[in-house]
């Protein structure tokens, strides 16, 4: 392949300036454009983490990095064995941006700033003689010889290779220029987005964080663990996200309308958590319910679910009938709530839907039907749970797309 080449990266984003950025490095002699349809580069890198930027996730093997995608977990193997979290921090480290890794593997830039990483881009960029090119919103791509890209300026402009890197699109006419290639664009639905439940008392506890919950989505098989957090809305945290995320499609058939189980102790035998409860009773029975938890929970949660249930907090645990106890036990592992609608999780909007896996290539990168048009990021519908992992699906790919194999 020639070094002398035109390519054309659409969207100025994460993927976007990381496909820039390696086809300067592979193709030095070759121009390289980033055209972005707003007026600013990088916005969703800017906000991600709440303004720290969660670049990836310790998670190092392949197959278990894999299990993090509710879709697009095969195809992605292929791009992780090419560039994973270990090349990402190697990666961003080597140009001067430290890196911590977290308790929970979440991995941000050392400054705890995002600012850091924007900074990096836009130095490489700047080095490597990379054009950005800003309102230039991509309308319609025609393909002979070269490809023709068409902007809603009317400006027109020719490319030899083009990497589409747009993100995730609210609806489906954010990908009609790709439609119209031929493309079978697979309907946009959020994904990672919290719950909210405008009729539950609960969101009077807004703040309170549980550690480790279980919360099950009633008449479906969706069942997930990890901290919860109460908000004023209704439920966040990552064993809300990770829910939204896998029942992406399942919840939008619902319009969002649906039970939740939750399992504030983390413990699904009910046999052995009653066991051990009794022998907690026991071992309390002069104390009184209010002053003296069963569980490692909260205190203004314990006095809420209490309350929910209707036990007389100035009982003592030995004056306690067999059915109270049950009652105790069974909102302790079964405590349900009604969900009416979402709320985008901190600005950052995240979609399962997008180009149709079955149409790319992804040991390039490149699309089945053109030839010299590749994909990176959300535009595919590929996307991952909260923990860095949808950058990380950033990063590999466009790696991958800007081999132009």
């Amino acid at each position: 392949m020639t070094d002398n080449l035109k390519i054309a990266i659409i969207g100025g984003g994460a993927g976007g300036f990381f496909s820039a950025i390696h086809c300067k490095i592979n193709f030095p002699n070759s121009e390289v454009c980033i055209y972005e349809k707003s007026n600013k580069t990088l916005s969703k890198v800017k906000i991600s983490g709440g303004g720290r930027c969660n670049v990836t996730n310790a998670t190092y093997s392949i197959s278990e990095l894999s299990k993090n995608y509710p879709r697009g977990n095969k195809a992605l193997k292929k791009v992780f064995s090419q560039f994973n979290p270990k090349h990402t921090v190697e990666w961003f480290e080597g140009r001067g941006v430290p890196l911590v890794t977290q308790a929970d593997n979440c991995i941000f830039p050392q400054s705890q700033n995002s600012q850091s990483i924007i900074d990096c881009f836009e130095k490489e960029a700047k080095r490597l003689g990379i054009v950005v090119k800003t309102r230039h919103k991509l309308i319609k791509i025609n393909k002979n010889n070269r490809f023709e890209l068409s902007f809603t300026d009317q400006d027109k402009v020719e490319a030899d290779k083009v990497i589409v890197t747009i993100g995730g699109q609210p609806k489906l006419n954010g990908l009609t220029f790709l439609s119209d290639l031929g493309h079978s664009i697979i309907n946009p639905v959020p994904s990672l987005f919290t719950f909210n439940m405008p009729h539950e008392s609960i969101t009077t506890l807004m703040g309170i964080v549980v550690e480790n919950a279980i919360v099950k989505i009633q008449s479906t098989k969706l069942i997930d663990k990890g901290p919860l957090l109460v908000t004023h809305w209704g439920m966040s945290g990552p064993a809300i996200l990770k829910l939204s995320a896998w029942g992406a499609r399942i919840l939008e058939d619902k319009k969002y309308k649906f039970k939740i189980q939750v399992n504030w102790v983390n413990d699904l035998n009910y046999s052995n958590f009653e066991s051990l409860t009794l022998k907690q009773i026991q071992l309390h029975q002069s104390k009184k319910i209010s002053n003296q938890k069963i569980a490692r929970i909260p205190t203004r949660l314990w006095d809420f679910l209490l309350d929910k249930i209707q036990i007389d907090t100035s009982k003592r645990w030995g004056e306690l009938s067999k059915k109270d106890t049950n009652k105790i036990i069974n909102i302790l592992l079964n405590d349900v709530y009604e969900v009416e609608g979402k709320t985008t999780f901190k600005e950052e909007f995240v979609t399962a839907g997008g180009v149709d896996l079955n149409e790319v290539n992804f040991n390039t990168m490149q699309s089945k039907l053109i030839e010299g048009l590749y994909f990176s990021g959300e535009v595919l519908d590929v996307d991952g749970i909260t923990g860095g992992f949808n950058f990380q699906a950033a990063w590999s790919t466009a790696f991958v797309a800007a081999q132009l194999k």
